[in-house]
């Protein structure tokens, strides 16, 4: 059984964290307009990507290669008539046979072409998902091997709404911590300079305005850099020392507005969608 849903409900960076928390292998779907975006993932690890409604663009690497500027237009149109319906692993070996290319200069080029679709997708707040399990990209592609973590981290640098980072963060009174095993994940990430430097005032005694004062960075600044921690599993959220957790009403009163959800009633549902996703077979 997939697993559907809406962007207004979850994230792709949540999408993408719950992938990388349950090592899922499979296909996410993402389609906001005519056109379809796939990430295809093994055990947890990004590995293919693309934007067509085939699901395979046809003639991809030439596509990528020109794309990445290993190819002329001259040369890439050749190639594509003389490649005729060879898959892409064989038009690989191909070009590396004859000179034309080396495997780093493929690799590199698929690797970023993966990225590109992938960061692409962390902007939107509209459209559809489907994360399909088992179902993988056709032999003949070209795969790659990405940890997502990083991914996470570079896509939440490019998040430009300042309205979907309000709505995943709405209080900045809030404080840190870091997450069991946040360690290892450090030593897996290429942090910016900011990000380190709001890594070292993580600490229940500071809340996350505290941090972003001392740091000199805006609310809408502060609040991406959090947001990325969070989603890459460096932190968690938590109550300042020395402020309890406000007791939980029985009812809001009439004409009174709800208040928005705070990240960890997200957390408990995204929980729930964790045990589901490593569910689906």
């Amino acid at each position: 059984m997939a697993l559907k849903g809406n962007l207004r409900d979850f994230s792709t960076t949540q999408l993408l964290n719950l992938v990388n928390l349950a090592r899922k292998t499979g296909t996410l779907t993402i389609k906001d307009s005519e056109v379809p975006s796939r990430l295809s993932f093994r055990e947890g690890k990004l590995i293919f990507a693309t934007a067509d409604a085939a699901g395979h663009e046809s003639g991809l690497l030439v596509s990528i290669l020109q794309r990445t500027g290993k190819l002329s237009a001259e040369r890439a149109s050749a190639i594509r008539q003389g490649a005729g319906k060879l898959g892409d692993k064989q038009l690989g070996l191909m070009l590396i046979n004859a000179g034309v290319v080396s495997q780093d200069d493929i690799m590199q080029s698929v690797r970023q072409h993966v990225l590109d679709i992938t960061y692409g997708l962390f902007d939107r707040s509209e459209g559809l998902f489907r994360f399909d399990a088992n179902i993988l990209p056709p032999p003949e592609c070209i795969t790659v091997s990405i940890d997502l973590e990083g991914v996470i981290m570079d896509g939440s640098r490019r998040i430009k709404q300042h309205e979907q980072l309000e709505g995943e963060l709405p209080s900045l009174d809030r404080a840190l911590k870091f997450a069991d095993r946040s360690n290892v994940r450090l030593r897996k990430l290429n942090l910016t300079e900011e990000e380190w430097r709001v890594i070292s005032l993580v600490n229940p005694r500071n809340t996350i305005r505290q941090i972003g004062k001392a740091n000199n960075l805006s609310d809408f600044q502060i609040r991406r850099i959090v947001y990325g921690l969070l989603q890459a599993g460096l932190v968690e959220m938590t109550w300042p020392e020395g402020i309890a957790p406000p007791r939980p009403r029985r009812g809001v009163p009439v004409g009174e507005p709800a208040a928005p959800p705070a990240p960890a009633v997200k957390r408990h549902v995204i929980v729930r969608l964790i045990d589901r996703i490593r569910r689906i077979q």
